[in-house]
């Protein structure tokens, strides 16, 4: 030792006595000597290879020259000063010794307000030196605390990203390898790491949260507030690799940090948002961190959840498929501070930032998982929550709020949260999304047992078809809610559908009758269809079948009240199309209904769509109202009590559409029928007079289904007419010949054609000759008429007449012919009387 200690003073001796001149060389004013003199200095010494021992020795005497190289103008000089100077630091054996000059000297360069260095990469080589001296010098660096902080606090922000990363990563080395010193003064690191934690460049945000770790950790733990929400921030980078590098730290903390315990609540959400992280690298980090947290947490609680141990581990009953159960510290982890996380997650969903309210709503899940019935002393305002995040305009909220739902359905009693859930779904919080708290029942029931769901289905259904929650909403969100909700409870109904069958379907049929959207009606009907099936029916017609009478009471009890704005007369309207033949079966308890709502004081709109809607029915009679023939006995009642009141004449435009519909029914009556031609002659003397009324009315439609009905009327009746009936018709009809509508005129002369073949052996010609010369003149005339296929039909009508009175209409022709009118026509028509028998002709005369 001793002979190798002479041989390193020998070496030293020999090292230092060829450095002298260069030594001297530095303080030369030529750059290029001090340039040169640096250099031949490197090549003596750190490039030579010496021993560490004669190093240390040689370090000595060079420190100060070369610290003084530092502040040299020349950019080379300065580098050549940093590079041996780190190279002194790596290889010699007491690198500490170094410090009392070196930290001063980097504390002025790097640690004051202005930058001194104004070369990047030679800030970046000075940082660089430093983390080496705090690697090597370990506990040494006490006494520099200050220098060190300082000169952190400076390049943390310096404009060089590379140096801010350097900075970062000796931070990191400093703050664990001298703690006990390191916390006096680590809250100064924290607003310049804060400053850098937004920096463009993703590797340098990964620098800083990895060194914000580190100054937490091992600082006094009363800045976890200030760095918490930059941190929770970062959870939004669009790199994977700052986002893994903040669930590693918070997981670090949560672990090892010394006052974690009074963390919890703000950390766990920042660890477990990991756990929904679309990168499967940093879910499974975050899964992992989280299992230890909890297995630590059990550790160091053992006494005080023993009693938890044994039950806690057996899954509750109806845990969701296919999910893996947290363990037990996880989840009372979760449980002990739930009460402080959900105010914070109510108030997250409602952030203005869209990925806030994706990542809290996804949170949402997670914590619920691990809450399980725990959740339910914190129902309230978790379903407040929920019916808020459903008014999102952002799908992924809502979808993530909605999985948080059903989960709340697996884990909390249904005779808790209905309680809660239907006073909303009666009287919504949000007027602008009536629908929310019907997504969230829905979503709830969707997560629930069947077992435990059974006894409360009633109640359910029975709220749904409440006026206020079924009738009150039109809009195509609110429908398909609603639809939503009776699918969900057909789902979980299975044997026990029959004690909620009618209100099902009354909801269904509000909806379709609601529903402006054919996407609506469709899913509706499929509904019904599927409502069928769970029940064994058959067909839609025995579900109604079995419920008609129900629906028809259901209806009846608010009769008195309809209007045009009516659900009621739009779920009439569903009931008797959709049920086809059954309503056949019930025309008893339907009749009184349908004359109550068409009372000639009633609204007017409603009571036109109503005849509308029976006059669909009543052509088709057979396979709807009279399929069992039960409407015939019916029909005189029918006539006499709505029809006939509701075609008296009453000013006003919509009076007179409600004549039309109610027309168009009586017309649809007489032809589908329903009625027998017994019942019409037994009516037919209150019945003419407004038929005839009805002629003249300002309407053309109005105009063309009184002639129909006529027509009609004459066709099943008109031979058992009374002459005096008969002879009240045909004026009425001629006036119609004059018609400006084309379609009215040939009904018209139609209907005439009907009245002469009504004529039996009761009517005497003779005695009667007056009102038939009226009607042949009136006839003749029209031979004249512009439309020649007028001409043909009052010509056809004609030679009918001429079986009637032959001799009346030879002499009123010869008298239009002698005139000079229609000579063809009449012609035609004098031939047609010839060739009638004499003995018709010789009566007549």
């Amino acid at each position: 030792m001793a002979a190798m200690a002479a041989g390193d003073e020998h070496a030293v001796s020999e090292v230092l006595r060829g450095l002298a001149r260069h030594l001297n060389c530095l303080n030369e004013d030529n750059k290029a000597t001090r340039k040169r003199a640096l250099e031949l200095i490197k090549r003596e010494t750190v490039d030579k290879g010496l021993s560490s021992s004669v190093l240390q020795e040689v370090f000595s005497v060079l420190l100060k020259p070369l610290l003084k190289c530092l502040s040299d103008p020349m950019e080379r000089c300065r580098e050549t000063a940093i590079t041996m100077i780190t190279e002194f630091i790596r290889c010699v054996p007491k690198p500490e010794e170094s410090l009392l000059y070196l930290m001063p000297c980097l504390a002025q360069r790097l640690g004051e307000k202005e930058i001194l260095e104004p070369a990047e990469e030679l800030r970046l080589s000075a940082v660089e030196m430093l983390t080496l001296t705090v690697e090597v010098c370990g506990k040494h660096l006490a006494p520099y605390l200050t220098e060190m902080i300082n000169i952190l606090q400076r390049t943390i922000v310096d404009p060089f990203p590379d140096v801010r990363r350097e900075s970062c990563k000796c931070t990191v080395n400093f703050a664990k390898c001298m703690p006990e010193h390191f916390h006096l003064q680590a809250e100064s690191l924290v607003k310049p790491l804060m400053q850098t934690i937004s920096h463009q460049h993703s590797r340098v945000r990964v620098s800083v949260i990895e060194a914000t770790g580190a100054v937490i950790q091992h600082g006094t733990g009363k800045n976890v507030d200030d760095v918490l929400s930059h941190l929770a921030q970062r959870l939004f980078d669009d790199s994977p690799q700052v986002r893994k590098a903040v669930t590693a730290v918070v997981g670090d903390w949560l672990l090892h940090m010394r006052d974690r315990y009074s963390y919890f609540h703000k950390l766990i959400p920042l660890l477990l948002s990991g756990i929904t992280d679309e990168i499967s690298e940093i879910r499974l980090l975050a899964a992992d961190l989280w299992k230890q947290v909890g297995a630590q947490w059990e550790k160091e609680n053992e006494d005080e959840i023993k009693d938890k141990m044994d039950f806690l581990l057996t899954p509750p009953p109806f845990y969701p498929p296919g999910v893996e159960r947290p363990g037990l510290g996880c989840r009372e982890l979760v449980v002990r501070n739930l009460g402080r996380l959900v105010p914070a997650i109510t108030h997250d969903i409602t952030d203005w930032l869209v990925p806030t309210r994706v990542r809290t709503s996804q949170l949402l899940s997670v914590l619920l998982l691990h809450a399980e019935d725990h959740s339910t002393q914190h129902l309230q305002p978790l379903l407040a929550t929920l019916r808020q995040a459903c008014t999102d305009t952002e799908r992924d909220v809502v979808s993530n709020c909605l999985a948080a739902a059903k989960l709340l359905g697996t884990f909390v009693p249904p005779v808790v949260f209905l309680k809660l859930l239907l006073d909303h779904v009666r009287t919504p919080s949000f007027s602008s999304h009536p629908w929310a708290p019907l997504m969230v029942l829905t979503a709830v029931l969707g997560g629930c047992s069947k077992a435990l769901l059974k006894p409360h289905l009633e109640q359910i259904a029975n709220t749904l078809t409440q006026p206020d929650v079924c009738q009150e909403y039109q809009q195509v969100a609110y429908l398909e809610q609603l639809l939503a909700c009776v699918d969900v409870l057909l789902r979980q109904c299975e044997s026990d559908h029959r004690s909620v069958s009618l209100q099902l379907l009354q909801v269904l049929v509000t909806v379709q009758s609601l529903s402006t959207e054919p996407h609506l009606s469709e899913k509706s009907l499929e509904s019904v269809q599927f409502l069928c099936k769970v029940q064994g029916l058959d067909s839609v017609m025995d579900l109604y079948r079995q419920h008609m009478g129900q629906l028809l009471d259901w209806l009846s009890a608010s009769v008195n009240t309809w209007s045009s704005y009516s659900p009621q007369r739009l779920q009439l309207h569903i009931i008797v199309i959709q049920s086809g033949p059954v309503i056949g079966e019930f025309v008893s308890q339907l009749m009184p209904l349908l004359c109550s709502c068409l009372q000639s004081d009633r609204d007017l709109e409603m009571r036109m769509s109503i005849f509308t809607m029976l006059a669909k029915l009543l052509l088709d009679a057979s396979n709807t109202l009279d399929s069992k023939g039960h409407f015939r006995d019916e029909s005189e009642t029918f006539l006499c009590d709505v029809l006939l009141p509701n075609l008296v004449w009453r000013a006003g435009r919509t009076a007179a559409a409600v004549r039309t519909s109610a027309l168009s029914c009586l017309l649809a009556l007489l032809h589908g029928g329903s009625i027998t031609p017994g019942q019409l002659l037994c009516l037919e003397e209150k019945l003419s007079p407004q038929v005839l009324s009805a002629l003249e009315e300002d309407s053309q439609m109005s105009r063309l289904l009184a002639c129909r009905s006529l027509s009609a009327i004459l066709r099943l009746i008109g031979t058992g007419l009374h002459p005096e009936a008969l002879n009240k018709i045909y004026p009425v009809l001629l006036k119609r010949l004059d018609d400006s509508s084309e379609e009215v005129r040939s009904v018209a002369l139609q209907a005439l054609g009907l009245w002469l073949s009504s004529l039996t052996k009761d009517y005497n010609p003779e005695f009667f000759a007056p009102h038939l010369q009226l009607l042949f003149q009136q006839l003749l005339l029209h031979l004249d008429d512009p439309d020649s296929s007028v001409q043909d039909q009052v010509l056809e009508i004609l030679k009918k007449g001429s079986l009637v009175h032959p001799a009346l209409v030879k002499r009123e022709a010869e008298a239009v012919r002698n005139k000079q009118r229609s000579p063809l026509y009449c012609d035609q028509l004098l031939q047609h009387i010839s060739s009638i028998p004499t003995e018709t002709t010789a009566a007549s005369e």
